[in-house]
C-alpha cells in the first residue's frame, strides 16, 4: 500500500488557528477593550451628575476619541521602536491605572486627563492588536484568524456598554471604575507570551511597489471601508432618534446590529482566504440595501431586516478590507496598514455622524437615510475591482 511522500504530507498540514501567542493576544485585547467600553457611557454620566452637565459629558467623549486618534497615528512608530509586547503592555497600563484615579476625584481636569490617557491606550490596542494578528497568523489562514479576532473583540462592546450603564445606576460609579481598572491591569499577565518584535521579513521595496501598482495598494480598500464606516456613523448615531416614538424597537434594532456585525466579520474571515476580495462587493451591497431599507421601513420587521442587512455588510467589510490591506505589506507594514484602517474607521464614523446631523434638519430621517445609501453607490466600483484579490499569498 502506497504511503504519501513527506512533500505530499506537508501540503495537507493545516496550520493551527489559535496558537499560544494568539490566545494571549485575545486575552490582552478582551481585557483592554472590556475596560474601554465599560466606561464609555459611565464617565460622561459621572461628570454630568457631579456638575459638569451636558458640556462636560460631551468633552469626556471628545477627549477620549482625541486620545484614541493621536495614539493610532503614533502606534506604528512606537511598535517599530519598542516592539509589540511593550506597546500592548503600555496600552493596558494606560487603560487601567488612570481609571483607578476616578473614585478619588471628579475634578474636570483630572477626569479629562484620564479620558485622554485611556483613549491613547485604546488607540494602541486597536492598531497593535490587528497588526499582531497579521504577524501571528499563517499566510494561508490570515483572513480566517482576522475573522476570529474581529468577532472576539466585538464581544466587549456588546457586553460592557450596557453593563456599564446598569452597574453605574444600581451599584455606583466607583465599583465600575475599579472594575475597568482591574480588567486592564489583570490582563498584563498575558503580555509575557507576545512577541517583542516582528518575526517576518519585510519584502523588498521593488516587490511591494510592483504589487501595489497592480492592485491599487491599501488605498482602495481603505476608501471603501471609510465609506462603509460613514454609513455606520449615521445609523448608530441617528437610528435611535429616528425611532424615538418606539424606544423599545430602537434598543432591539441596535442589539441585533451589534450581534450580527461580529458574526459577519467571523464568517467573512472563515471564507475570506478562499474567496478574497470577491466578498467585498456583496458586503457593500448589503450595507446599501440595509440603509435604503431603513429609509422606507414601515413596521418593526422592516427595521430589523434593514439593520440585519447593514450589520452583515458592515461586519464582512471590516474583515475583507483589513485582510486586503495586510496583503500588500509585511513586517513593520502591518502596523501602518492597521493604523490606516483604524483611521478610516474613525474618520468615516465621525464624518458620517456630523454630516448627517447637518443634513437631517432639512431632509428628515427617511430621505436622509436614502441619501446616505446613495453616497455608497460610487463605492461599488472600487469594491468590484477588488474581486480578484486575495488576503493571503501562500508560497
Amino acid at each position: 500500500m502506497a504511503h504519501p511522500s513527506p512533500a505530499e504530507q506537508a501540503t495537507t498540514i493545516v496550520p493551527p488557528l489559535l496558537t499560544p501567542p494568539m490566545v494571549r493576544l485575545l486575552v490582552a485585547s478582551l481585557g483592554a477593550l472590556g475596560s474601554f467600553y465599560l466606561l464609555i457611557p459611565v464617565v460622561p454620566a459621572f461628570v454630568a451628575g457631579t456638575g459638569g452637565g451636558g458640556m462636560g459629558a460631551g468633552l469626556c467623549t471628545g477627549v477620549l476619541m482625541l486620545g484614541t486618534v493621536l495614539a493610532e497615528l503614533a502606534a506604528p512608530s512606537l511598535i517599530t521602536r519598542h516592539g509589540y509586547r511593550t506597546v500592548v503592555a503600555l496600552a493596558l497600563l494606560l487603560l487601567g491605572a488612570p481609571a483607578a484615579l476616578l473614585p478619588a476625584s471628579s475634578w474636570p481636569p483630572v477626569v479629562l486627563g484620564v479620558c485622554l490617557l485611556r483613549g491613547a491606550g485604546a488607540g494602541m490596542v486597536f492598531v497593535a492588536g490587528a497588526a499582531l494578528v497579521a504577524e501571528l497568523a499563517p499566510d494561508v489562514r490570515r483572513a480566517e484568524v482576522l475573522g476570529v479576532y474581529g468577532a472576539a473583540v466585538g464581544i466587549p462592546s456588546i457586553v460592557c456598554l450596557p453593563s456599564g450603564v446598569w452597574l453605574g445606576t444600581h451599584v455606583g460609579f466607583a465599583p465600575v471604575f475599579l472594575t475597568a481598572a482591574a480588567l486592564a491591569l489583570l490582563s498584563l499577565w498575558a503580555v509575557r507570551g507576545l512577541p517583542a518584535r516582528s518575526a517576518r521579513v519585510e519584502p523588498s521595496p521593488v516587490k511591494v511597489s510592483r504589487r501595489a501598482g497592480e492592485v491599487g495598494g491599501s488605498a482602495r480598500p481603505a476608501v471603501v471601508f471609510a465609506a462603509v464606516a460613514l454609513v455606520a456613523g449615521v445609523l448608530l448615531t441617528f437610528l435611535p432618534l429616528s425611532l424615538a416614538a418606539a424606544p423599545g424597537l430602537a434598543a432591539v434594532a441596535l442589539l441585533v446590529q451589534a450581534c450580527i456585525t461580529p458574526l459577519a466579520r467571523w464568517a467573512a474571515g472563515r471564507y475570506g482566504d478562499r474567496y478574497g476580495g470577491s466578498l467585498l462587493l456583496p458586503a457593500v451591497v448589503a450595507v446599501v440595501a440595509g440603509t435604503a431599507g431603513l429609509a422606507c421601513a414601515h413596521g418593526p420587521l422592516a427595521v430589523i431586516a434593514g439593520v440585519t442587512l447593514f450589520g452583515a455588510g458592515f461586519g464582512a467589510a471590516q474583515n475583507v478590507t483589513l485582510a486586503l490591506m495586510f496583503a500588500d505589506v509585511s513586517g513593520p507594514g502591518y502596523a501602518r496598514a492597521s493604523m490606516l484602517w483604524n483611521l478610516a474607521y474613525d474618520a468615516g464614523m465621525g464624518v458620517g455622524a456630523v454630516g448627517f446631523g447637518l443634513l437631517v434638519a432639512s431632509t428628515g430621517y427617511p430621505a436622509g437615510f436614502a441619501l446616505t445609501a446613495a453616497v455608497l453607490l460610487p463605492v461599488l466600483v472600487p469594491a468590484w475591482r477588488e474581486r480578484r484579490r486575495f488576503p493571503a499569498h501562500p508560497a
